[in-house]
């Protein structure tokens, strides 16, 4: 990465939900002097049931916006439409397109055991395959979650510690790789429930948009994202992005 800040970069976020918020926070923290627009599509969450068709049919719909608005680069905060759709619109758009995937190259090197929870279109989708089999090491199980992304969509603001946990399933593992941008949210519930270490996904894809945009990491109190909100329930994602990103 140079030394040059563009302080007129725009950059847009894609998630079904309040999921794609976590990475989007973390992008604002290394790139605080970015213009983010967030798209999301609450209102037709679930995405992790969808066949691909549907899928990228309803993808396909939010990037067509995307395009209009001329960004630099396009995440999408979705570990499900990077899994089924990423090549599609990659092959359709000209801007930069980078995609969140399951952390499983890191959890692998940890050694032991590992637990990848993700939607069941992750779960079943050629892309996780293609990831176990070049890091898996041989020992990395998949387990489909099919109601827990859209449980935390919808109790947010009051998450059951008890619930989740009838959610997950029973293995014992070394690590454990959240293959959802959701499941973010209750980092702390799973690492307690299989007492071991927690991979998440969205800190390489932050520093890849980084490395996308050919810009460094800044850290500096005076600097301010601009963030905008796009579709789906933009009250609800602004008052999610508020507690994660402070200001």
């Amino acid at each position: 990465m140079n030394d040059l800040i563009c302080k007129n970069l725009r950059v847009a976020f894609f998630d079904s939900g309040i999921g794609g918020l976590n990475l989007l926070a973390q992008c604002a923290r290394q790139i605080p002097y970015a213009n983010f627009t967030y798209f999301a599509d609450n209102f037709n969450m679930p995405y992790g049931t969808l066949d691909s068709d549907e899928l990228f049919y309803k993808a396909d719909k939010i990037f067509e916006k995307i395009a209009a608005i001329n960004p630099h680069a396009a995440v999408i905060a979705c570990n499900t439409v990077t899994a089924v759709c990423a090549a599609r619109l990659r092959a359709k758009y000209s801007f930069p397109i980078i995609g969140v995937e399951p952390a499983i190259k890191p959890a692998a090197r940890s050694g032991g055991k590992c637990l990848v929870l993700a939607t069941p279109a992750t779960a079943s989708s050629r892309s996780i395959a293609t990831l176990l089999e070049r890091f898996g090491n041989g020992i990395t199980q998949v387990a489909a979650c099919p109601n827990l992304a859209e449980y935390i969509e919808h109790n947010i603001f009051n998450i059951n510690e008890s619930e989740i946990i009838k959610m997950l399933p029973k293995y014992s593992p070394e690590s454990v790789v959240l293959g959802c941008t959701h499941y973010s949210y209750i980092t702390d519930i799973v690492k307690k429930f299989y007492n071991c270490e927690v991979f998440d996904g969205i800190y390489g894809t932050a520093d890849r948009l980084c490395s996308v945009l050919a810009q460094k990491h800044v850290k500096s109190e005076s600097l301010h994202p601009k963030i905008d909100f796009c579709g789906g329930d933009e009250g609800k994602n602004r008052a999610v992005f508020d507690l994660l990103f402070p200001r």
